[in-house]
């Protein structure tokens, strides 16, 4: 199970051929390597490395469709790469992106000239991907910078704020318009909530994307977790040390890794709220790792509420007012993913609940990012930008302050405005 909607598992049209000539029939792109060292590495493995956009899976497909050959011939996926062999593939065309304005309602938090964040909404992807053609936050800001429309959420409506022409330029910067990602600076996955901020110049882009390069810009998410740490056998605040890398069994997955498939990973935590059964986190990255908040609190025996591949669980209103126990991550020390396929079953089981009209069910991770702090690209001057939880985490939260018993935290080494980003 990942944590995409099951809409975003759907084949990439690219690879809807079933026989080479239907390949060919797409004027593909033609990729020629020659191996230069025995390395052993499997034919699959190394052209999902070479081949931007292109999964380990769709490679497979490509081979086994006869779009790769190596030294002239068909070859198998596990085939071990020696010196000199000579490496040929067939490459489908990237599908036409669609990057017209759509009117997608937006919460923003600031905007200028150089740059605008954003409070980003759950269920909506940063940029074009995969099978999301449009729909995305890039389409949202085209239609915002076009028509000058600015729009905040007041309870249960997302009305327009402001008629007014936008402000100064009115495109994104041109960085990574040629892969569908204008203005990008950084994304969030699809079911993330919060801070994410966008470039509308290609100096500012450069300038921006340097401070998260170098970290020298400040990120802390909230995480609403099962359980909560007791202060005495493990503490309010800390730090999570623990490398990480890709699950050695589950493909979907990373995991802790003391082996050289683990890399450096760190990530500060704060007990900020407690509750019957819950806690709310805050959460300092100081590195960058895929999942890595998800895995990490994991780990501590403290899995986000939602996360079905790490040991998380849906959370409605029973789960509220009977938390469970014993959850599947929720042991310590030990890196919890949940297999393919029972996790396909636990979705369709929240799917169904969903259906029957349960509210508000939390299916998907609870992490919102919470605060974003940076310095302007051309004032210098140092920002903060804190997103109120909105969306079904929000609701949560806000019933378990008001029924699940809430006590404080730490205020201590935090960075988060809790009153702000608690907001009703």
């Amino acid at each position: 199970m990942s944590d995409e909607s099951p809409q975003a598992s759907r084949r990439d049209p690219r690879y809807h051929a079933t026989t080479l000539e239907e390949l060919e029939a797409q004027d593909p792109e033609r990729r020629h390597w020659r191996i230069s060292t025995d390395s052993q590495q499997r034919l699959d493995k190394y052209l999902a490395n070479r081949i931007g956009g292109i999964s380990r899976a769709q490679i497979q497909k490509l081979i086994a469709l006869g779009g790769v050959t190596v030294n002239g011939r068909d070859a198998k996926p596990s085939y071990n790469l020696k010196a000199g062999d000579e490496v040929e593939v067939v490459i489908p065309p990237k599908p036409a992106v669609d990057l017209r304005p759509e009117p997608i309602p937006l919460n923003i938090l600031f905007e200028d000239d150089d740059f605008i964040v954003i409070n980003k909404d759950a269920g909506i992807i940063v940029h074009p991907a995969r099978s999301y053609t449009h729909g995305t936050m890039v389409n949202a800001l085209a239609w915002h910078l076009e028509h000058g429309q600015m729009f905040e959420e007041r309870s249960e409506e997302l009305e327009v704020r402001s008629k007014k022409p936008g402000k100064g330029r009115k495109k994104l910067s041109s960085v990574g318009a040629e892969a569908a990602r204008p203005g990008v600076v950084h994304r969030l996955d699809m079911y993330t909530t919060g801070c994410i901020v966008f470039a509308k110049q290609d100096s500012t882009h450069w300038l921006l994307a340097k401070q998260f390069e170098d970290r020298t810009n400040l990120k802390c998410y909230l995480a609403l977790c099962h359980g909560c740490p007791d202060g005495k056998h493990i503490p309010l605040s800390g730090a999570i040390d623990a490398p990480l890398g890709k699950h050695p069994t589950i493909r979907e997955g990373m995991a802790v890794r003391h082996d050289s498939g683990g890399k450096p990973s760190l990530t500060l935590y704060r007990v900020r709220r407690r509750y019957r059964g819950f806690s709310l986190i805050e959460c300092e990255l100081k590195t960058g790792r895929t999942h890595q908040i998800r895995v990490h609190l994991s780990y501590l025996g403290f899995p986000l509420v939602g996360d079905m591949l790490y040991g998380g669980v849906p959370v409605g209103p029973a789960e509220l007012a009977t938390p469970p126990e014993n959850v599947p991550g929720g042991r310590p020390n030990l890196t919890y993913a949940t297999p393919k396929e029972e996790g396909k079953k636990l979705e369709a089981l929240a799917l169904e609940r969903e259906a029957r009209g349960e509210s508000p069910l939390m299916i998907h991770p609870a992490l919102h990012a919470g605060l974003l702090q940076l310095q302007h690209p051309v004032t210098k001057e140092r920002m903060t930008f804190t997103a109120p939880l909105h969306d079904r985490m929000a609701e949560l939260v806000h019933w378990l302050e008001d029924h699940g018993d809430a006590q404080p935290g730490i205020d201590d080494g935090t960075h988060l405005d809790l009153a702000a980003a608690l907001r009703r």
